[in-house]
């Protein structure tokens, strides 16, 4: 087990991973950026070093910030949480060459793994259905149009590196092609450095799945279910829950194997997860694996009861599995709501703010991952993520009803949030049925779900 780990994230995951290194009994220092010097894991932490300003790329994204940081602090790991260095191969690699464990994949691995559209082809090769798109990486405007000709539209532009939604387009015609391709490398070289694109074919209502898998540096592997995150707007997740309510026992037994084998096949190490797209008539095909911690990691831990960050810290330093497969319990039912700085009636545009009072929901089955406290001054610089509202129920019904009895209970004053789309849609009927797409956000518009507008 390592000696001291850096934390170089923010927010609530920073205070999430603190916590697991608590309990692990692991000294950890948290890495700030000069706008989150008050932030809550600050105040938490034994320690803590200023990594520099408000700007991430002068901050989070500063590798030679957080690497120097972490070695004056006496650290032998860093923890990058999820965004900013949390799947970058070069970082683990400098992290390597300056004898800091990367709490991740090994450089090596996250190389490999680092090209979306070479993914798709290699666990394709491993057994893994994958969605119809393009033969390769598009090399220009003709290649783009003639490639979508003979596929047929529509197709959705996607960005070889990164994730989160950003980079991604859904393109109906030659024409918006012309427009949408460049405006997809720009975003994808801004956000990730890397302009490669391809694309999928678009499955019009289709459901998003993703599996969770634990695989140790000794070729011994496990999954831990399946998660739904089908809620979305404009690519991005807004509610998760396991297990997915658009899937038979039999077809989530087949889909969490095949994830698993295929992964294991490849040569993956760490903690990940594997996207699907699930259609109509319940097949599913792969999309994409992210090499991290997800956002939504709580959901499968209240269903396992299993320290998701705490197995991550151990599968990097070394250790084997302790766990086997049939060892697993996936136990009720879990739901997960992002509370964003958003605000609903101005189409969820971005907030900031101090927050003036704060009441977190509590009682049986219900849990809060957030950085937040009465006082706290929400910066302009970062994404607009503040809390998780994760509830747990023995069956979906109730998890639904101690979902709407925590939404209710949640209150911040003093900034908007997206709080009142969230207590829309728990009484939405197509969520309700377990029958949400990824485009309904899209296609009706958010705010049809917003509370008192429904």
């Amino acid at each position: 087990m390592f000696s001291k780990i850096m934390i170089a994230n923010r927010g609530e995951i920073a205070v999430r991973i603190l916590r697991a290194c608590r309990d692990l009994g692991v000294p950890a220092v948290v890495a700030f950026s000069e706008a989150d010097r008050d932030t809550l894991a600050v105040r938490m932490a034994d320690e803590a070093i200023c990594i520099g300003p408000a700007e991430s790329r002068k901050s989070y994204l500063n590798q030679p910030a957080v690497v120097s940081a972490a070695l004056i602090a006496g650290c032998d790991a860093v923890h990058p949480g999820y965004g900013f260095l949390s799947e970058d191969a070069g970082f683990a690699e400098v992290c390597a060459a300056h004898d800091l464990h990367f709490i991740g994949p090994r450089a090596d691995v996250l190389e490999k793994f680092g090209s979306k559209y070479a993914v798709r082809r290699m666990l394709a090769a491993n057994g893994l259905p994958t969605v119809p798109g393009s033969t390769g990486i598009l090399s220009d405007q003709r290649d783009a149009l003639d490639q979508a000709s003979a596929a047929g539209y529509p197709v959705l532009l996607k960005p070889s590196a990164g994730g989160g939604g950003r980079g991604m387009r859904l393109v109906r015609s030659p024409r918006e092609m012309e427009t949408s391709l460049p405006l997809a490398r720009s975003e994808a070289q801004a956000a990730f450095g890397d302009d490669s694109v391809y694309f999928e074919k678009w499955i019009e209502e289709s459901r998003h799945v993703e599996v969770q898998v634990l695989i140790d540096q000794h070729g011994n592997g496990i999954h831990l279910g399946e998660r739904d995150c089908s809620v979305q707007r404009r690519h991005q997740k807004i509610i998760e829950e396991t297990p997915s309510p658009a899937m038979s026992d039999d077809a989530r037994e087949r889909l969490r194997d095949l994830a698993l084998r295929s992964v294991l096949a490849a040569g993956y190490e760490s903690a990940g997860t594997l996207e699907f797209l699930l259609d109509g008539d319940g097949n599913f095909y792969f999309i994409e694996i992210n090499c991290r911690i997800q956002v939504e990691h709580p959901i499968t831990e209240m269903l396992t009861g299993i320290d998701l960050i705490a197995e991550q810290i151990r599968l990097a330093s070394g250790e084997k599995l302790q766990l086997r497969q049939e060892q697993v319990q996936l136990r009720g039912h879990a739901i997960e709501f992002r509370i964003n700085a958003e605000d609903p009636g101005d189409n969820f545009a971005p907030q900031t703010g101090t927050v003036e009072e704060l009441q977190l929901p509590g009682g049986p089955g219900v849990r809060v991952d957030t950085h937040l406290y009465a006082g706290y001054e929400v910066p302009p610089y970062y994404d607009s993520l503040l809390a998780k509202l994760i509830v747990w129920g023995e069956t979906r019904e109730i998890a639904l009803a101690r979902s709407r009895r925590a939404l209710a209970e949640f209150q911040v004053a003093g900034i908007k949030t997206n709080l009142p789309f969230h207590r829309g849609i728990i009484d939405n009927t197509a969520f309700l049925e377990g029958a949400v797409s990824t485009n309904l956000l899209d296609r009706v518009g958010p705010a049809a779900f917003v509370a008192g507008n429904a």
